[in-house]
């Protein structure tokens, strides 16, 4: 092992953290403003500014776009991706930051299925143990009994349903460049959302412009911090990390929005957590096949 291998994962972990503190800036001001703008205006103002942030990248490596190949695939993760967001925004400004979280750690288990009925790859009873637990774990989150499912919940169901198949369509693109994911990304979150957030467009207070325009800076600079998180770190150490954007988003949502879980929350929401991190570690045991 490389005697640099702690210090590059103590500037990944950095730049995990800076992700996860940037992306809940980013939904603490759609959870403050959501409810008053048509969630597609504020996905596209999103995606405007992540177009502007990135044009000085896309035209320095405007070679990178000459023959793009699986076309088709870039256009359903573009369509996936725009519903997962507006969905997202939508949900935000109506459920609880930390059960927002929660949900979202279901997204590998269910990327773990779609992947077994979609890419055959084999799922162990283990794996599927872990499915069942974290199945188990949101319904205790969600308090079936106090919580009315009303439109956030369906939303957030959403938001797991076509996030991971997004990740299924990703793994099918994994030779594509990295700016080129970024560029059909964003540009199609505008193109997606432009229509609709002409249609419902809102009149914006001046007071209102700078945090709407800071969503776009925030989210493109987590994903930029994302990338360089990955890049300096292992993997298997990140994956572990990305668990403290629960008790980050829960500290949020309690001191931005007073927002205070039960017991019962804190109950499923650890379920949810055993099951994910238990998947992450059943991943990185598993032998890995050199194909000659």
């Amino acid at each position: 092992m490389s005697t640099d291998a702690p210090r590059d994962n103590l500037k990944g972990g950095a730049w995990l953290l800076a992700d996860m503190a940037l992306n809940i800036w980013a939904l603490g001001i759609v959870k403050a403003l959501g409810l008053g703008y048509p969630v597609a205006q504020i996905v596209f103002l999103r995606a405007g500014i992540g177009v502007l942030l990135l044009s000085p990248w896309m035209f320095r490596n405007r070679h990178a776009f000459v023959g793009i190949p699986d076309l088709p695939l870039q256009v359903l993760r573009v369509g996936l991706s725009a519903a997962t967001l507006t969905a997202s925004y939508f949900a935000i400004a109506r459920v609880p930051l930390a059960l927002f979280t929660t949900m979202n750690f279901t997204r590998p288990l269910v990327v773990m299925c779609l992947a077994a009925l979609l890419l055959r790859e084999r799922i162990t009873p283990a794996q599927w143990l872990a499915a069942a637990i974290a199945m188990v774990g949101v319904v205790i989150a969600i308090d079936p009994d106090g919580t009315p499912v009303g439109s956030g919940l369906l939303a957030l169901a959403l938001v797991v349903l076509t996030g991971s198949g997004a990740v299924i369509v990703t793994r099918r693109l994994r030779n594509t460049p990295t700016l080129v994911l970024m560029t059909f990304y964003t540009v199609g979150l505008g193109l997606c959302t432009l229509p609709f957030a002409l249609w419902s467009w809102q009149p914006i207070p001046t007071e209102h412009l700078g945090p709407l325009l800071a969503i776009g800076v925030f989210a493109q600079s987590a994903q930029a911090c994302f990338l360089r998180a990955h890049f300096n770190g292992d993997a298997g150490v990140l994956s572990v990390l990305g668990y403290m954007s629960l008790p980050l988003s829960t500290a949020a949502g309690y001191f931005a929005f007073g927002e205070t879980p039960t017991l019962r929350f804190y109950a499923g929401a650890a379920l949810v957590v055993l099951a994910a991190a238990s998947l992450t570690v059943t991943r990185r045991n598993r032998p890995v096949l050199k194909v000659r």
